[in-house]
């Protein structure tokens, strides 16, 4: 028996670009119970990335993928194939790379190996949505002589940040700042640089304010004014507007916020034409406002949900959803007298006239730092398995 530990040493979330390491560990257990022990051996053991993608055969109608043709090698259970037994289409691979052949390992005994591979940038993010699928996965493949291939799949998540793809490093590093006490391999070098570069970025984008304000009107008239000081987010972040209501003509009753993603499949990839699109509610505020003269709202971005992205199959984009309940009546009308004696008291009314209306906001939402966002990953670090 022989068990094999696969840890990520950073976490399970990676910016397209950055390279990836996991530690592979094969030890041979010595159990303080057995009476005897003997040695164990590999054959050989090799790994490599895939991204898998899922479509739901309602929704999505994809054209046949070259993987539907029949390969003879893909049977063989001794052929190294990463998404073997796998729902859905690999649509994006690295090459695979050999971690060892023919491994020894003694009783009590381990050997650890380094696994090291720069995620594509050209990839989809990871997504989880209502109709597609996109799932990275690191496969780890181990055999023993004269037995079928074990196969341990570390689950991780990638984030893409438009505009790395572009970025030219520059070759001269004696003007970049650095420590004389620290040796670092190249490959180390560039993924920190590009992680400070992508975190610089999101910074820019993400920090820039302006005053957005927005009339919010129906047929009768002015409900009031909403206010908002950037469109641009970062997951993690909170989504903050304010509400004016005293300069409105029009009683509001009720108001709702949502904070929205809309998941939209491409027209030629549609089951049917004119489907209707998607939407994932990730966070909600609802307030009763009569007689409120302004009122405002705070709606988190999880740290676990997808920034906005295209592919040739589907696009995700974010909004906020209102939705008013305003009065048909003027703000004067909307309490009654109880008494006609010297002590007044008012109450409301209990039926009136009402009228409601929605309104969409488009908003853009970014990554963040991916060491940020594995501390709410729900893949693990750490997969093992015995063979």
């Amino acid at each position: 028996m022989i068990e094999v530990l696969a840890k990520l040493g950073r976490g399970p979330v990676f910016l397209a670009g950055e390279v990836l390491e996991c530690v592979i560990t094969f030890t041979n257990p010595l159990s303080a119970l057995s009476t005897s022990a003997s040695s164990e051996m590999l054959a050989w053991a090799s790994a490599q990335i895939h991204c898998q993608f899922h479509a739901s055969e309602n929704r999505v109608a994809l054209p046949p993928s070259d993987g539907s043709k029949h390969d003879v090698q893909a049977e063989n259970e001794t052929v190294f194939v990463p998404n073997r037994g796998e729902r859905g289409q690999c649509i994006l691979s690295t090459p695979p790379k050999i971690l060892f052949c023919d491994l020894r390992l003694d009783p009590g005994e381990s050997k650890s190996y380094s696994y090291c591979e720069t995620l594509p940038v050209d990839g989809p993010p990871s997504f989880r949505g209502q109709s597609v699928k996109y799932v990275y996965k690191l496969t780890i493949g181990c055999q023993r002589v004269n037995s079928p291939i074990k196969l341990l799949r570390v689950p991780f998540r990638v984030l893409v940040l438009h505009g790395l793809k572009d970025y030219q490093f520059p070759l001269d590093e004696a003007v970049a700042p650095s420590n004389p006490f620290l040796e670092e391999e190249e490959g180390l070098k560039k993924d920190s640089r590009l992680a400070d570069l992508a975190t610089e970025l999101l910074m820019v984008a993400t920090s820039r304010r302006s005053l957005h304000l927005y009339n919010i009107s129906n047929t009768r008239g002015k409900v009031g004014t909403f206010c908002i000081f950037k469109t641009v987010y970062k997951i993690g972040e909170d989504v903050i507007g304010t509400f004016n209501f005293s300069e409105g003509d029009i009683p509001c009753l009720q108001f709702s916020v949502s904070l929205q993603t809309e998941e939209r499949i491409q027209e030629e990839f549609q089951r049917r034409r004119g489907q209707p699109v998607s939407f994932t509610v990730h966070a909600r505020h609802q307030e009763s406002c009569l007689h409120t003269a302004q009122s405002s709202f705070s709606l988190p971005i999880p740290l676990s949900s997808t920034p906005g992205f295209t592919t040739n199959v589907v696009s995700l984009k974010w909004r906020l959803h209102f939705e008013f309940v305003t009065s048909g009546e003027s703000a004067g009308t909307c309490l009654v007298r109880g008494s006609q004696s010297e002590a007044v008291t008012w109450t409301g009314m209990e039926q009136m006239e009402v009228d409601t209306f929605s309104w969409d906001l488009p908003i853009k939402v970014l990554p963040t730092n991916p060491v940020l966002a594995s501390y709410v990953s729900q893949f693990s670090s750490t997969n093992s398995i015995t063979i």
